[in-house]
C-alpha cells in the first residue's frame, strides 16, 4: 500500500483541493453551498485558521488556508469538514444511493473522495499563482465566462480589497482575453 506523506509546515499556508465521490455535482445546489459554508465556520471555531480564498465548484473545492503559528494540522480540519458536511447531508436525496462494500466497512458515505490534495505555498508569488488558478477555475471548467460571473468564490472579496480589477480575465462586452496559463501547476492539482 502506498505511503502518503503530508508536508509539515507549522503555521504554513496551504492550497487544498477536495473532490466529491465520483465527481458528484453536490454543489450545484445552493443549499449545499450554504451548508458547506456553515460547516467551515464550525471547523474554524473548533480549530482556528485563516481562510484567504476559496472556489466552490459543483464537484470539487479549492481552498487556501493559513494555519496558526506552530500548527501543522490541516488534515484534521479537512476531516472535520468532510465529516460535518456528510452528517449534515444525511437526509438529502442527492447523496443517497449505493455505498461500496469498502465504504460500508469503513463506515463511510459516498460523499467525498477519501484523499485530498495539498500544496504548501512557498512564497508570495506562489500564493498569487494559486489564487489566480483558483479564481479562474470556474472559467476553465466552463461554468462561467468570467471569474466575476461565478458566485461561489472569494474573487469578489479580493476585488473589493483591491487585489484584482473587477474585469480580470473578463470577456464581457466582447473583450478578448488570453486565458492565463497554469501549465506549471495544473499537473499537480488533483483535478
Amino acid at each position: 500500500m502506498p505511503e502518503y506523506r503530508r508536508m509539515d509546515a507549522p503555521g504554513g499556508t496551504f492550497f487544498l483541493t477536495l473532490v466529491t465521490d465520483q465527481r458528484t455535482p453536490l454543489f450545484t445546489e445552493r443549499t449545499n453551498v450554504e451548508l458547506l459554508r456553515m460547516i467551515i465556520g464550525s471547523v474554524q471555531r473548533e480549530r482556528p485558521f485563516v481562510f484567504p480564498g476559496a472556489a466552490i465548484l459543483p464537484d470539487h473545492l479549492h481552498f487556501i488556508w493559513e494555519l496558526p503559528v506552530g500548527d501543522t494540522d490541516f488534515s484534521t480540519r479537512i476531516g472535520l469538514l468532510k465529516a460535518g458536511f456528510t452528517k449534515a447531508l444525511d437526509d438529502q436525496p442527492a447523496t443517497r444511493g449505493r455505498v461500496s462494500v469498502s465504504r460500508r466497512r469503513h463506515r463511510e458515505r459516498s460523499v467525498w473522495q477519501r484523499r485530498f490534495w495539498e500544496h504548501t505555498i512557498r512564497d508570495e508569488e506562489d500564493l498569487e499563482t494559486h489564487m489566480d488558478y483558483m479564481h479562474y477555475n470556474p472559467v476553465k471548467h466552463g461554468l462561467a465566462r468570467c471569474p466575476h460571473a461565478w458566485p461561489y468564490s472569494s474573487f469578489h472579496h479580493w476585488v473589493r480589497a483591491g487585489r484584482y480589477p473587477a474585469d480580470w480575465c473578463c470577456t464581457c462586452a466582447g473583450r478578448t482575453v488570453a486565458p492565463p496559463s497554469f501549465d506549471h501547476i495544473t499537473d499537480r492539482v488533483g483535478e
